[in-house]
């Protein structure tokens, strides 16, 4: 037997979760003081509301070498564990995994997507269906790695000020940036979130979000699988299919809300695309 497990850096469709029985570690939320397990005592919608009512951000810590050894324990050896980590260099929670299986566990084997939200929820569809298909670890792993250079993940945000709490942009950048609706084109690259351009109003956002992945892949999108992620702004879900069906044939789409790691950073207003 093969059990996937991923950790909640990855922002899986409830679909994936229900149907594989994903098992997830969580990171530790903590904000004003207190500290959450992200899934576990907090939702994503209580994480949105109490963003939206703080007026200080919220930080994240990884996932410890104790959450990992519990998982991995909670399984005989004759089960084979393939844990698919959010990017090594944006968190130390692989690290802390790599611990863990080091003390005993050679049932378990680790992957390192190098992504973030739903670009890591790629790799971890992939590994669920080829389980199910009859794949082994060794075919699952080899068969992950090559995606790794076939995955394209692209978002924004609605309003610079989350960004300026963070301390990622000058509170200077912030109000010119607000001012003028100016909107921060982000993508992961090499495992961390990188700007890759910027557009005006957020009508913008949509259709280059779209064209961004017709640009990679071409507009034949059915065979693919792609994920488009929002925060509280469920609305903007479906501008967004509109904007990808505009520019592409698509079939396997999946919808998820963009968790608290994410949103720690962006803030609630984000919007997402990623596809494999």
């Amino acid at each position: 037997m093969i059990k996937i497990v991923c950790d909640s850096i990855s922002d899986l469709p409830q679909e994936i979760l229900t149907k594989y029985n994903v098992d997830i570690v969580p990171l530790t939320v903590i904000f004003n003081g207190t500290e959450y397990l992200d899934g576990e005592n907090l939702t994503t919608k209580e994480f949105y509301k109490m963003l939206r009512e703080s007026n200080s951000m919220p930080k994240t810590s990884q996932a410890t070498y104790i959450q990992f050894k519990s998982i991995f324990e909670k399984y005989d050896t004759d089960t084979e564990i393939i844990y698919i980590a959010g990017s090594s260099k944006a968190s130390g929670t692989y690290q802390s995994a790599m611990l863990a299986k080091n003390d005993g566990h050679d049932n378990v084997f680790i992957f390192d997507t190098e992504n973030l939200a739903i670009g890591s929820a790629l790799f971890v569809i992939k590994a669920c269906e080829m389980v199910e298909s009859g794949h082994s670890v060794q075919d699952i792993l080899s068969t992950l790695e090559k995606y790794k250079n076939n995955v394209e993940v692209t978002f924004s945000v609605d309003t610079l000020e989350y960004l300026k709490m963070g301390g990622r942009i000058s509170s200077t950048k912030a109000a010119l940036g607000n001012l003028l609706s100016i909107k921060p084109i982000l993508e992961v690259k090499d495992g961390l979130v990188a700007q890759k351009s910027q557009v005006r109003g957020k009508k913008q956002i949509y259709s280059t979000l779209a064209k961004t992945i017709v640009n990679r892949f071409g507009k034949d999108l059915k065979e693919k699988t792609i994920i488009i992620g929002c925060g509280d702004n469920q609305e903007d879900l479906e501008i967004m299919k509109e904007a990808l069906e505009k520019e592409a044939e698509v079939k396997n789409i999946y919808y998820v809300n963009i968790g608290c790691v994410i949103c720690s950073h962006s803030g609630p207003g984000v919007m997402g695309i990623s596809c494999m």
